[in-house]
């Protein structure tokens, strides 16, 4: 009701109001789109070096059997054969200490296995060979500590089968 009240003037300024505020807007929009924060590195980029020329062709790594397709097949047979060791010890209903050995050695293998992928897809070589190899030493450390904390686990505790069905049924 108010509008028809307004004089013909009043509704003219009122939408070339409107419309130059909608026009600030859009082009704050547009120019906020591109500097709505500085540009910062997060770590300053690793050394960069060219070896050979342009025409050198890339070179080809040699082929190895534990690498590509084999490394490939054997993780997915150590996570497949993770389902059967979890399982097979709570439905038998009997604590085996062999199939527990064997459950811990092969949650091992597949935690080990899982972080080397990790580390060479993420930590190359050839960008920085010295962080590759502290970090390959790392998780072999990493490997041999755990192995050796499980061992002691086994033997001198419940184990591992036993420890889950404890914590289970708490």
């Amino acid at each position: 009701m108010t509008s028809i009240a307004r004089s013909s003037l009043l509704r003219q300024l009122a939408a070339a109001r409107s419309a130059t505020q909608q026009n600030v807007i859009a082009k704050a929009a547009r120019a906020t789109a591109f500097h709505t924060t500085a540009r910062r590195d997060i770590l300053p980029p690793l050394p960069q070096r060219v070896d050979g020329t342009v025409n050198d062709p890339a070179p080809v790594p040699p082929t190895s059997p534990s690498h590509g397709s084999y490394h490939w097949t054997f993780d997915r047979l150590v996570a497949g054969s993770l389902i059967p060791l979890t399982v097979a010890p709570f439905a038998a209903g009997s604590l085996n200490p062999t199939l527990d050995a064997l459950l811990c050695a092969t949650i091992l293998i597949h935690s080990h296995t899982g972080f080397q992928n990790i580390i060479v897809d993420y930590v190359p070589a050839y960008r920085m060979p010295r962080a590759r190899k502290l970090f390959i030493w790392g998780l072999n450390a990493a490997t041999a500590v755990v192995g050796l904390a499980l061992y002691e686990f086994e033997t001198s505790d419940v184990g591992i089968t036993e420890a889950v069905k404890r914590i289970w049924t708490a």
